[in-house]
């Protein structure tokens, strides 16, 4: 009898608690799985949990998105841990001073960065709700953060999409509407950027004020829940190959620690799963690696469905996958993970904290010289991070010297940036600082170089010894512009740079540029220098103030000048002093471009230079009046081919011909080779007696990276005396996406890959390799009164390859 009142006891709060709790479908008022919730159902439901269980949870609202959707954080633990939730944070984040006695785990759950992978919020809420109710025993020495959809913008767009279209009841027909999204899907933000390739990049809103309470935290386990095609079974750890070298032993076995107990649980099931493949821990911006790179154990989990599979769907076995059946399975992993760290909490801790001890990493230091503007650009990024960083002192250090490829030294003085990995984000900045990546396997998922120094155009060197540094404060710009000037000059060298100049050019101050260089009172100014005349701008009522207000605005220095007499080189009143233009601007969307690749040069005119640009939708640009605009931009896509017919070359070539500036990228560029009144030629390649060999069937895949490239840098040479280039020096690290090659233009080739030339980073496989040599990067061909730009490689590419960006904007303004 004592037995059983103890077990009343124990169970009657636990009755009390699952009563007087909500479940997701007593919520909604519909069963969960049979339905999808919008965002703002999703919301409330978290608000009502955090009302009616306030002792076990907490919801945060951490920041919006762009179309201004609350972006959440539920943290669920028990009534304990919950009154002392900023202790357990704090006394957890001491240990990476290697001081803490924390004993808690802290597992952060991520649903949703696809937002058409949607069945990760739906079970984002059944999870939370059987944590408070069945599976609440697991929270007594755990901290879980939740975060209910990273991306709600995406996965709204999904849903609405989808509730316009589906049958009732739903189709499972594989070949139904419902089933096929239309160019704008949901998977990517409002601006087409895909969150999951952005954790180290922070170019989105979403991902740069998630990280500042990531950072806050820094989990012991985080977990990325995503959905695959359709006909795939489960995915969960343990990772495929490669595994960056900064993965530690503990890292990998604890993911084999997870993945037996998650297959416990499937196996019971008969459900199928499998592990080891396709997904690696390599490329740095994923929602595993990341935080894996952070000290966490970070896995990606992933569910056959995504935004083909609606709420039920045929597979290609036959059988019928559920919206139900996905949320089960993620909601399974989810509890299972939380339960693995319960039982280890201890041991998560103390290798945790064994993660930020000192590393004897090979490159202690990294040393950065080169432009102001691109080092300041790189700090922000930093800042973000929570990366350490100095200045140097005057001197010589010798390492590995980038640009160079090989040994050697570089001069140092205050103005030398100075990063080293002897801090607590010492992995982190050898992952994303060192020059090339270690990388075990060739197959891998996504890019395999994105190395820092290249990234932001910097002189930089990887030292073997730890090079001291100091802080030192930032001083204040208040530039001086006097009404008694003959003109001002300023540089153009960044996106700082061009950032002030649309501004100019939008508050109709007009700006020449220099096609030569020139000295001036004794300075020297490089091509492309801005020169902003008071004698231009004599009809402009606040001309004075107005330049004063954006210099201040854009930190930029102006250097006054009481004459249009040059020292040496072309004076103002030259036909190579040019007028910039402030030209009006088009964009093809739809098919036949990729989303994310339109998404990139959306984002880059509104959040990064800040200057108009008009959509214009392959659906209607034939009926357009092209001569409206200046410039037009084809992003990549897939689907030129067919869109390029006669009528529309015919349509864009006369366009050119009469003054029209038209910038094409990637595949856009194939779209347009070798048809009449174009020179752009791709290059073909070229067989050999390995091509006719039999391979083994298993072999395949490995025989087709032969002709891969898996986003390696190549050093390309640079023509800088050509306006499209002003800005740079004689060379370029480009980042190269594939193996499309093109060959030289007869004039106007301003970046190539010369002969033997191979990646100084990253994978390209030997015969993609020999398809490079001699290849075009960035051209400009004259048509007419007009102009193509060629760009093979996409110097937007996720926002990060900061060093290319100026080449978009020169093939914007200072061509003519």
């Amino acid at each position: 009898m004592k037995k059983i009142s103890g077990l009343l006891a124990f169970l009657l709060p636990l009755l009390m608690w699952s009563q007087s709790i909500k479940s997701p479908s007593e919520f909604l008022g519909y069963e969960i799985g049979t339905q999808f919730t919008r965002h703002h159902e999703v919301v409330d439901y978290y608000q009502y949990l955090a009302s009616v269980a306030s002792d076990r949870v907490q919801v945060k609202e951490y920041g919006k998105t762009n179309e201004r959707r609350p972006l959440l954080l539920a943290y669920v633990s028990s009534m304990e841990n919950i009154k002392n939730l900023e202790t357990i944070r704090t006394e957890h984040l001491k240990s990476t001073e290697g001081s803490s006695n924390a004993s808690k785990a802290i597992v952060w759950l991520s649903y949703n960065v696809h937002g058409n992978e949607s069945v990760s919020t739906e079970a984002s809420m059944q999870t939370i709700y059987d944590l408070l109710t069945t599976k609440n025993d697991y929270l007594e020495n755990t901290v879980v953060i939740i975060d209910p959809c990273i991306n709600p913008d995406g996965r709204d767009r999904y849903v609405n999409w989808y509730n316009q279209f589906k049958n009732t009841p739903n189709q499972v027909n594989p070949d139904s509407k419902e089933h096929h999204e239309g160019w704008l899907s949901g998977r990517a933000n409002h601006y087409m950027f895909d969150l999951n390739r952005d954790w180290a990049w922070l170019t989105q809103v979403e991902s740069q004020q998630r990280l500042q309470i990531y950072n806050q935290w820094l989990p012991h386990i985080h977990v990325d829940f995503h959905e695959q095609g359709v006909n795939n079974p489960y995915f969960f750890a343990p990772s495929a190959e490669p595994f960056h070298e900064v993965i530690t032993p503990f890292q990998r076995s604890f993911q084999e620690t997870l993945g037996r107990n998650h297959a416990k649980y499937f196996d019971a099931n008969g459900w199928f799963y499998f592990t080891k493949e396709r997904f690696d821990l390599f490329y740095p911006s994923y929602g595993d690696t990341y935080p894996t790179y952070n000290g966490a154990i970070g896995m990606t989990y992933e569910q056959g469905g995504s935004g083909r599979a609606g709420l039920g769907v045929i597979t290609s076995i036959g059988d019928t996958l559920t919206l139900k059946d996905r949320l089960d399975h993620h909601k399974t992993t989810g509890l299972s993970t939380i339960e693995v760290a319960s039982k280890n909490a201890d041991e998560l801790n103390e290798e945790f904290k064994k993660f930020y001890q000192p590393k004897n990493y090979n490159y202690k230091s990294y040393v950065l010289n080169g432009d102001m503007d691109k080092k300041e650009s790189l700090i922000s990024l930093l800042d973000k991070h929570g990366i350490e960083y100095g200045w140097g002192k005057k001197g010589v250090v010798k390492g590995f010297h980038y640009n160079k490829g090989s040994n050697g030294s570089i001069q140092t003085n205050e103005n030398s940036l100075i990063i080293s990995t002897n801090q607590k984000k010492g992995t982190l900045v050898k992952v994303l600082f060192e020059p090339d990546a270690k990388l075990s396997d060739s197959l891998t998922y996504d890019i395999t170089a994105w190395s820092l120094p290249y990234a932001y155009g910097l002189d930089a060197l990887a030292s073997n010894s730890l090079v001291t540094s100091s802080s030192k404060d930032k001083k204040q710009l208040i530039p001086v512009v006097s009404e008694n000037s003959y003109a001002f000059i300023t540089d153009w060298n960044s996106m700082k740079d061009a950032r002030f100049l649309a501004d100019l050019l939008q508050n109709e101050i007009r700006v020449r540029s220099a096609e030569k260089p020139f000295t001036s009172d004794g300075k020297k100014h490089d091509r492309g220098s801005l020169i902003i005349t008071a004698s231009d701008n004599k009809n402009h009522k606040a001309f004075s103030t107005t330049l004063g207000s954006l210099a201040k605005k854009h930190s930029k220095t102006l250097s006054p000048t009481a004459t249009g007499f040059v020292d040496e080189g072309k004076d103002f009143g030259s036909g190579y002093v040019k007028m910039i233009k402030p030209v009006k601007v088009g964009v093809l969307s739809g098919d036949p471009t990729s989303t994310l690749r339109f998404g990139e040069i959306w984002h880059f005119f509104e959040q990064q230079l800040h200057y108009p640009l008009t959509v214009l939708d392959a659906s209607y640009i034939e009926r357009t009046d092209l001569s409206e605009y200046d410039v037009l931009i084809l992003p990549d896509g897939r689907g030129y081919r067919g869109f390029m017919d006669d009528s529309m070359l015919k349509n864009i070539k006369e366009w050119v011909a009469a003054g029209g500036r038209l910038i094409t990228m990637g595949n856009a560029i194939a779209a347009i080779d070798g048809k009449k009144g174009f020179s752009i030629k791709a290059r073909e390649r070229t067989k050999d007696s390995t091509d006719l060999e039999v391979d083994l069937y298993e072999n395949e895949q490995r025989e087709r990276m032969k002709q891969a490239i898996t986003g390696a840098i190549f050093k390309t040479r640079v023509d800088p005396t050509h306006p499209l280039a002003f800005g740079y020096g004689d060379s370029y690290f480009s980042l190269k996406l594939g193996n499309d090659s093109f060959e030289y233009l007869e004039t106007g080739t301003v970046a190539y890959i010369e002969n033997n030339f191979k990646p100084v980073a990253g994978f390209a496989g030997s015969e993609a390799q020999k398809t490079m040599a001699a290849s075009l990067v960035f051209g400009v061909e004259k048509h007419g009164r007009g102009q193509v730009v060629y760009m093979v490689d996409n110097p937007l590419f996720r926002g990060f390859w900061e060093n290319g960006k100026l080449f978009f904007v020169n093939a914007l303004f200072m061509i003519n």
